[in-house]
């Protein structure tokens, strides 16, 4: 269950994809089956969220790991790194960016 807490000892990652709208589902598909078979498995894993814009242009994810390192760690996993190429070439361009969270308003 997801964290969304100020000041709570997780490391939230999130990850925004730039994509057309032809390679938006192909997209999807790999990131779906990544966290389903790969991603949610690894040390550390909390949770994650996949969110895409209407247009289906832009892709974002929101992922928490117990540690910096465990998030690390997945990226450098042999199954990661063949994924991650899949992914590369789907998107016009992805960047992951490491956050915290300030503030939640229900």
């Amino acid at each position: 269950m997801p964290m969304i807490t100020p000041g709570a000892d997780i490391q939230t990652v999130l990850t925004t994809f730039e994509v057309t709208p032809g390679t938006c589902d192909d997209l999807l598909d790999e990131l779906r089956d990544a966290y389903a078979n790969v991603i949610s498995n690894q040390p550390g894993f909390v949770s994650a969220a996949l969110h895409v814009n209407d247009a289906r242009t832009r892709i974002a994810n929101y992922s928490q790991w117990r540690r910096r390192e465990d998030f690390q760690a997945m990226l450098r996993t042999d199954e990661m790194r063949v994924r991650n190429r899949r992914i590369t070439a789907l998107c016009r361009s992805f960047e992951p960016v490491m956050v915290e969270v300030v503030a939640v308003f229900d």
